[in-house]
C-alpha cells in the first residue's frame, strides 16, 4: 500500500508542477505539456494497478533510456528551434516521453489499452509543431516518437495472458496469438 501512496503523491506533484509551468502558453501547447507527463505516468500507474512488479522494472528501463537518448542527442546535435526560439530542438523530448508511455502500454498490456495513449501522444507531437508553439519541425517530432517507441519495445515484454497482435506481410493478413505465463 505504501508504494501506491508514493506513486500517487509523485503523480499529483508532477501534474501540479506541469500546470503551473505552462502559464502563458496556447491551449494546445498547455495540453501537450500536460499529456507528455500524463501518458508515461499512466503507464507507470498501470504497473501498480496490475500489481506488475516486472512491468515496473521494464518501465524504469525504458523511461530512463528514453530520457537519456533524447537528451544526449539534444546536446550532440544542438539544433536551433524554428523561429529561433531556443536551442536543443532535435529530437522532441515531449514527443519521446509521450510515445514512450504509449508504446509501453501497448507492448505490455495490448492495443486496446494503448489506442487512447497513442492518440494523445500524436496530439503531443502535433502541439509541438503546429499552432503558436512552433517548438519543432516534423523531423524533430518523428525522431522523438521513434526514440520513445524503440525504448519501450526494447525493454518491454508482454504481460502474462493472451496477446493478440495484427499481422501483415506480402499477400498475407492475419492475427498472431501468443500466450504468456
Amino acid at each position: 500500500m505504501k508504494s501506491y501512496c508514493t506513486a500517487f503523491i509523485i503523480s499529483v506533484t508532477l501534474l501540479v508542477i506541469s500546470t503551473t509551468v505552462v502559464a502563458g502558453k496556447s491551449n494546445s501547447e498547455k495540453k501537450g505539456d500536460i499529456l507528455q507527463l500524463l501518458i508515461p505516468l499512466s503507464a507507470y500507474g498501470a504497473t501498480f494497478y496490475m500489481q506488475d512488479f516486472a512491468g515496473r522494472k521494464q518501465f524504469y528501463k525504458s523511461f530512463l533510456s528514453n530520457i537519456g537518448i533524447t537528451h544526449v542527442l539534444k546536446r550532440i546535435v544542438n539544433k536551433r528551434r524554428p523561429e529561433n526560439n531556443g536551442d536543443y530542438s532535435f529530437p522532441s523530448g515531449h514527443t519521446s516521453a509521450a510515445f514512450q508511455g504509449a508504446a509501453f502500454i501497448q507492448k505490455r498490456y495490448g492495443w486496446n489499452s494503448a489506442l487512447p495513449a497513442y492518440a494523445a501522444a500524436a496530439f503531443v507531437g502535433w502541439s509541438r509543431v503546429e499552432g503558436e508553439s512552433d517548438k519543432h519541425d516534423n523531423a524533430d517530432v518523428l525522431t522523438g516518437a521513434a526514440i520513445g517507441i524503440f525504448s519501450s519495445y526494447y525493454f518491454t515484454t508482454h504481460y502474462k495472458g493472451i496477446t493478440i497482435t495484427p499481422y501483415a506481410a506480402t499477400k498475407i493478413l492475419g492475427v498472431n496469438l501468443s500466450i504468456n505465463w
